[in-house]
Parts: C-alpha cells; sequence; structure tokens
C-alpha cells in the first residue's frame, strides 16, 4: 500500500506587527513565570498568586527564584497556546516524527518542580479527557494520560513513587509539558531546556525542545543517544531572539528599576523601553491582571493549521502565491 498524504495548510491569520508587540507577547508569561517560582511564603505575605501587585514582585525576586529555565519553560508553551508559527512549525515537525496524529498543536504545561505545583497539576487534569492518551513510543496500547497525571507529580517529590510507575514511562515525572494535538487528543512528554546541553533522555520522554545555536540549523531532528526528537527553537529575527530580549526587559524592570523604566543604558533599545513603559503604567495592579491587561497589546496569535486529505501532490497557484499561506506535503502520522 502506498503512503498516504495529507495537505497541511498553514493559514497565518494575523499579519506580524511590530517589535514591541512581539516582546509584550512574550513578557507575559515571563512575568507569569517568575511569580510562580517565588518562595511560597513571600509570595503569600504580598498577596498571594492572585493578589501580589507588580512593585512588590520587584521587591519579592532573588536572583535564582525567576529562573531563566522556568521562564523559557512558561513561554515556549504560551508561544504553543497563541500559536507561535516559529514554534508550532517546529513543534508540528516533531510530533510527525513522533507519529502523533492530529493538526492542531497544543500543550498542557506539567512542570511538577514549580511552586503552585497543584494549581498546574489540577489544570492539566482538567485539560484532559478519559480518552486522552499518552503515546510513549512502545508498542501496546497507549496509556490514559488523566489516570497518571498526579502520579507523576508524585513521583517527582517522592522517589520511591517511581519504582511504582510502569517502566516504559518511569521517566515522565522529568516532562515540563505534554505536547500533542486538539484533535486527536494524544499527547507526548517533552522536556524542555534552556541550555541545550543539560538536554537528557529519560523512559517516557518523546521530545526535547531546546535554543537553537546562532546561526546554526533549527531543523528538528532525531538524536539516537538520548532517545529523543530535538526541536531546537530558531535564534536570529525569532522566537528566542525574542525570548532575551523580553526577559533583559522583565529583569531590569524589577532589578534596575524598583518596577519603573530603568535608566537608558540598561534597557537600551527604543522597543524595550516601550514595554518598560506599559509595565510601569501598571506597577500597583496585580501581576495576574498586567498579565491580562497585557494581551490586548501582545502579538495576536499568527498560525492556524488547517489539515485535509491531498488528491495529488499539486499545490493550486492561488495557494502557492499567498504571502500569508504555506503548504506542506507530508505522509499521514500513524498513533504508536
Amino acid at each position: 500500500m502506498g503512503t498516504s498524504l495529507q495537505l497541511q495548510l498553514e493559514v497565518q491569520r494575523n499579519p506580524v506587527t511590530d517589535e514591541v508587540s512581539a516582546i509584550t507577547a512574550v513578557v507575559r508569561p515571563i512575568l507569569r513565570g517568575i511569580l510562580s517560582s517565588l518562595n511560597v511564603e513571600v509570595r503569600d505575605a504580598a498577596g498571594g498568586m492572585d493578589g501580589m501587585p507588580l512593585f512588590m514582585l520587584a521587591r519579592s525576586r532573588r536572583p535564582g527564584d525567576g529562573d531563566v529555565g522556568i521562564c523559557f519553560e512558561y513561554a515556549v508553551h504560551d508561544a504553543l497556546t497563541r500559536g507561535d508559527a516559529a514554534v508550532t512549525e517546529r513543534v508540528f515537525d516533531a510530533l510527525r516524527m513522533c507519529n502523533v496524529p492530529g493538526s492542531q498543536v497544543a500543550s498542557i504545561l506539567f512542570g511538577a518542580e514549580k511552586s503552585g505545583t497543584k494549581t498546574l497539576i489540577a489544570t492539566a487534569r482538567e485539560l484532559l479527557s478519559s480518552d486522552s492518551l499518552l503515546l510513549y513510543g512502545k508498542q501496546g496500547r497507549p496509556a490514559k494520560l488523566r489516570n497518571y497525571i498526579d502520579r507523576f507529580a508524585a513521583a517527582f517529590r517522592r522517589p520511591a513513587v517511581r519504582d511504582e510507575l510502569p517502566q516504559s514511562i518511569s521517566g515522565l515525572w522529568k516532562a515540563d509539558l505534554f505536547a500533542g494535538c486538539r484533535d486527536s487528543d494524544k499527547w507526548i512528554g517533552t522536556t524542555l531546556k534552556i541550555n541545550r546541553n543539560l538536554l537528557e533522555g529519560a523512559k517516557g520522554l518523546r521530545v526535547g525542545i531546546v535554543p537553537s545555536f546562532q546561526g546554526a540549523s533549527d531543523a528538528v531532528y532525531r538524536d539516537q543517544g538520548k532517545n529523543l526528537v530535538v526541536c531546537p527553537l530558531p535564534y536570529d529575527g525569532s522566537f528566542m531572539q525574542t525570548f532575551y530580549q523580553a526577559w533583559e526587559v522583565v529583569v531590569q524592570f524589577l532589578a534596575k528599576g524598583d518596577a519603573r523604566v530603568p535608566a537608558e543604558v540598561d534597557l537600551p533599545r527604543p522597543a524595550s523601553r516601550q514595554v518598560a513603559r506599559y509595565l510601569e503604567d501598571r506597577r500597583d495592579f496585580p501581576v495576574v491582571r498586567v498579565i491580562d491587561a497585557l494581551e490586548s497589546l501582545a502579538q495576536p496569535e499568527l498560525l492556524e493549521t488547517q489539515q485535509t486529505a491531498a488528491s495529488s501532490p499539486v499545490i493550486s497557484s492561488t495557494a502557492a502565491s499567498s504571502s500569508t499561506t504555506s503548504a506542506l506535503l507530508a505522509p499521514m502520522p500513524r498513533s504508536t
């Protein structure tokens, strides 16, 4: 039998806007990541997860509290949720290499190492259905992810629980998120590392998301040694560059400016200073409300995937000539 083909259309819903909007979009998950990584007692004393004002985040954060790696996880999850093309396209390629069916790429944040884990796990459980399947890359019936999500979280904190997990998924307590497709409701364990030299595999993990090296290829590839499909995110003029610019805005705003626009030497780029002004204007409001308020100023969702059966490997001249639509002819993934 021949390989079934599908035509995947990546339809850009909105045009790429300006640098300020792009940075603002990534500042939002970075703020959430820093807030979630604070010491719980300190955060509760300053108003809690829902009530801490932005200026108190500046006074409560200490080096190490808002680790760049945690913020990277939040930013990638947010990018997948928004449909950021630079991230979504590559994660789709990784899912396809793992034979995950479907076209509507999605993310469920897990992160058992974060403070506020109970809230994250509860949210993850709500997003899953009784039919949500975990594809772990081995022969046999896929696991029901909803049945294991609490056990993975418990295994992170209690090593004895790890021995009780099935061997094929015994490393999934190391997952940072579960990537998958909403339309097929199938998911795979995913690890993220801001330092790609720290990327390591584990039983059940399928994909590793890392930054690409500046100027190097960002093509998705399979690392046989780690048993992971590695998904490098593009740097120059793309997601990673925007992430680091947004990280600079937040760190300088909190550390150097006491929740005010820092000196120009600390934040010299005009676009970055404009985003810092957005933050200063809202310094007296709770961080979670600031995050919500910035949504209307952020880069909108860019990418919508439409996937249909292809009768022939020919792309119409109308689609080919459109500057906002790209087409990809690919084998239909098979569930494993």
